[in-house]
């Protein structure tokens, strides 16, 4: 089960990674005002929902304590990001605050999952 378990977490980094890699790509193109939702965004933020949620399932088949109200904030934090990315996916172009807005909240994210303990 441990080995599901970190296949799961690595899985879990890959979309993040994909999200945030996204993100980052688009910073020059942010700059000039022609950002957009990359595909890689949206299948990254896609991933870190079906990937945490079968890691939640899978640590309490476990036995293995899970801290609910995290994994609750993490997961609407996610889907405001799924939201948004989702709904804006097809534009040419995205305001500056609302293209910040998804990074922020991704790297929000990430600090919640590190530092939250």
């Amino acid at each position: 089960m441990d080995v599901v378990i970190n296949v799961f977490v690595g899985l879990h980094i890959i979309g993040i990674a994909s999200l945030l890699g996204g993100f980052l790509t688009q910073m020059k193109a942010m700059g000039a005002g022609t950002a957009r939702f990359v595909p890689a965004m949206l299948h990254g933020a896609l991933t870190m929902l079906v990937t945490g949620v079968a890691l939640v399932g899978l640590n309490q088949a476990q036995g293995s304590s899970v801290d609910n109200i995290k994994i609750g904030v993490k997961l609407a934090v996610l889907v405001v990001i799924l939201g948004l990315v989702y709904v804006k996916r097809d534009e040419e172009s995205i305001a500056k605050p609302l293209f910040g807005t998804v990074g922020l909240l991704t790297m929000v994210n990430i600090f919640i999952a590190v530092l939250w303990t």
